[in-house]
């Protein structure tokens, strides 16, 4: 299909490069900078759109591709949290649910 359509093969080509950089979480070199101009360049009005909405969140998206810090515990918790009060709606207290989320695994 790339091979008939050039816009399909353009961004196959900008979705993987992307692709390697989340993976291999390479936000140093200008690379993420590098990728944005590119896709501006590109005449894909949705890319551009993708860009330009990466481009107003460069700084977070820049730590999280250069920092090996994640919320990935937190938010695990928080899920766990949100069962476990879902669970009790409307049947119990907060001392109650305190308990639940204290004791549970």
């Amino acid at each position: 299909m790339c091979k008939r359509n050039s816009a399909l093969a353009t961004t196959v080509e900008f979705a993987r490069r992307l692709a390697v950089m989340v993976h291999d979480r390479r936000g140093e070199h200008l690379a993420l900078d590098v990728w944005i101009a590119d896709v501006r360049l590109d005449d894909q009005r949705e890319l551009r759109t993708l860009a330009n909405g990466m481009r107003g969140d460069h700084a977070a998206i820049q730590d999280a591709l250069t920092t090996t810090y994640t919320s990935g515990a937190v938010e695990g918790n928080v899920t766990r949290i949100k069962l476990l009060k879902r669970q009790m709606y409307g049947r119990a207290n907060f001392g109650l649910l305190r308990r639940r989320i204290l004791l549970s695994p």
